[in-house]
């Protein structure tokens, strides 16, 4: 069913600073989004709201026609397990696992870890960083690591996927592969892809570009 935006605001301080002012929207299941604006539009401030990773000041977020704010506590742990996953411009791997078991650690949260093996190892093979996988984070490249990243953000096949900047540290050509895995695991999952960018060409990859200026929407653009 997707995500509905109703009127979300968000202040941050005191006095309370407006980032966010009203934003409304819809994403539908299946969607490959950009969300686009100049530094301090808020639309990372968004992403997180979106992703269930930080709440609104007001407004609501529908989930699958659901309001997050009438999800309990084990609900919405649940949900963030099962449904969502989320890469950070800045991998947040865990330095004294390998590669291969960072990949594992969502899965290791609900007990699956032995069982989602061979999914990670084919994870790994896909985003062609099979090489790594018995290596601490500390010892593969950028790029490498990144993909490791999206790897762990996709083992449990999320329908959700969030991404901040996932390309920002990244030279040219990993960051292409990144974008090929986001294509390719929307195209062929179905996986609802919700990015934010500063690269053009990167944004202009999605089906559809949200630009914020001001913490408003500036446009709403499909292909």
């Amino acid at each position: 069913m997707g995500l509905q935006v109703r009127g979300i605001e968000k202040s941050f301080g005191q006095p309370p600073t407006r980032v966010l002012k009203g934003v409304s929207f819809t994403i539908k299941e299946g969607e490959f989004v950009a969300l686009t604006g100049r530094s301090g539009s808020g639309k990372s401030t968004l992403l997180y709201i979106l992703s269930t990773l930080d709440p609104p000041t007001s407004g609501e977020i529908l989930l699958d026609g659901r309001a997050l704010s009438s999800f309990s506590e084990e609900r919405m742990h649940t949900t963030r397990n099962k449904d969502i996953g989320f890469v950070f411009q800045f991998h947040h791997l865990l330095p004294e696992l390998s590669c291969l078991e960072n990949i594992l650690m969502p899965a290791r949260r609900t007990g699956r870890h032995l069982a989602l093996r061979k999914e990670a190892l084919s994870l790994m093979e896909d985003f062609e960083v099979g090489h790594v996988k018995d290596k601490p984070p500390g010892k593969v490249s950028g790029g490498e690591r990144q993909r490791v990243a999206i790897a762990r953000a996709l083992i449990l096949r999320p329908k959700y996927l969030f991404a901040d900047e996932p390309t920002g540290n990244l030279d040219s050509s990993s960051g292409e592969r990144v974008m090929r895995i986001f294509e390719r695991v929307n195209r062929r999952d179905r996986t609802t892809i919700v990015m934010v960018t500063h690269d053009k060409g990167y944004a202009e990859r999605a089906r559809r570009r949200i630009g914020l200026k001001d913490g408003e929407i500036e446009f709403d653009r499909k292909k």
